[in-house]
């Protein structure tokens, strides 16, 4: 790895005009004045908005509050959770250790992680062996047979419950022999299925590093990258930064337990436990955007990235509805594999995620252009993520 040259490693992303990199600036506009219009409906506490093209940022504003609780007003460096949006980060990590010939993607999981052989299939007619094991390239696609407890009834996503899966009080080593006894809902490489294989992902970098997650993370992605204030805990003096949700649902639904980012827990989720800020995550999406290198500072290699972002589905047949139509999946982001299909905007080969506390970002290499919404609203975010979506779309000239 490149050693960070001081001068740069916390410099500020290049600013410009939106009409200089091809933005509308009234429409550029209109996208603030829509969230301070949620806002003001009293669906929204606040939101931060980032926008950049062509390596400059040409919208990063903040509304609203940052804590409905306090009145404190949002800040453009409040910190939040980003829950999912941990899983890219963590996907990066997973093939840095693959370019360093430390692992293969074709590697089975149980050659790494040992208490994954014997794991069985639940099926109708009982458990099961798998057919094939599960490869660490399954579980950066979510093919791995895995799932989430949060995703329906299953049997299976029963048992996640049962357990308390979703526990920070176990260590990741506990988390992935807890799992691993747990039968698989799909027979491995036969369904994409959101799931728990990127809290597995995280072990794994444990257990080839020789650290924690969050000591690998820290050395490796977030000093070099200058990620100031990204981490799986939000130290104290940073305390009073913290974006918070409304206590209650403005909606009226049920209330969306959500984690308490001034716990130190045992977990250190790989697949949603990171604190972020807007400026910490664009350099990430910058850093992706550049194929690989940030300010001189190269983690991947550019064939690496284009391999990440690329679908590696083909025709694996998709469980549930949070992969939209028209859309595959790479190593770690969902990738946009036809222009029409899907309800939303966006160019073939745009890739992107979010966090279910409200939190997302898409990067669309064929505009050059990144976005990055953050906001704590858990049980709005399947409305404020398209609408972001839209918006920076109909912004562009």
């Amino acid at each position: 790895m490149n050693t960070p040259n001081p001068n740069t490693l916390h410099s500020p992303l290049p600013q410009a005009q939106p009409a200089d990199v091809g933005l509308c600036p009234e429409r550029t506009q209109r996208l603030m004045d829509v969230l301070r219009r949620e806002v003001a409906s009293g669906r929204l506490p606040g939101a931060v908005a980032l926008i950049a093209r062509h390596g400059q940022v040409a919208l990063f504003d903040s509304v609203g509050v940052q804590d409905p609780a306090s009145g404190a007003a949002m800040r453009a460096d409040s910190i939040f959770r980003i829950y999912s949006m941990t899983k890219p980060v963590v996907s990066v990590a997973v093939m840095m250790l693959l370019e360093r010939g430390q692992l293969l993607l074709s590697d089975p999981v149980s050659q790494h992680l040992p208490e994954y052989a014997q794991q069985q299939v639940h099926t109708a007619g009982g458990l099961v062996p798998p057919t094939q094991p599960a490869t660490v390239q399954d579980l950066l696609r979510h093919t791995a047979g895995l799932t989430y407890e949060f995703q329906g009834d299953t049997p299976v996503q029963r048992q996640y419950g049962e357990v308390k899966i979703a526990s920070r009080e176990r260590s990741n080593a506990d988390f992935s022999q807890t799992l691993a006894a747990l039968p698989l809902q799909f027979q491995p490489g036969s369904t994409w299925a959101y799931s728990r294989a990127t809290d597995v992902l995280g072990r794994l970098v444990e257990v080839i590093s020789g650290q924690t997650l969050g000591q690998f993370l820290q050395q490796e992605i977030f000093e070099p990258l200058g990620m100031v204030d990204t981490g799986f805990a939000v130290p104290p003096a940073q305390h009073h930064r913290i974006a918070e949700p409304y206590v209650k649902d403005p909606d009226g639904g049920e209330l969306m337990k959500i984690f308490d980012p001034k716990q130190v827990a045992a977990m250190q989720s790989g697949g949603g436990g990171l604190m972020s800020t807007a400026l910490d995550y664009a350099r990430f999406l910058q850093f992706m955007r550049n194929k690989g290198e940030l300010n001189g500072v190269r983690l991947l290699g550019p064939h690496t990235v284009d391999f990440m972002t690329a679908d590696h589905l083909g025709g694996i047949p998709v469980d549930g509805t949070i992969l939209p139509p028209g859309h595959g999946f790479g190593l770690g982001f969902a990738v946009r594999t036809a222009q029409g299909v899907s309800s939303l905007p966006g160019s073939v080969g745009m890739y992107y995620w979010g966090g279910i506390a409200g939190t997302a970002f898409f990067i669309d290499p064929a505009l050059d252009m990144y976005a990055l919404l953050l906001i704590q609203a858990p049980n709005q975010r399947d409305y404020y993520r398209p609408l972001f979506r839209d918006l920076v779309y109909a912004a562009l000239l």
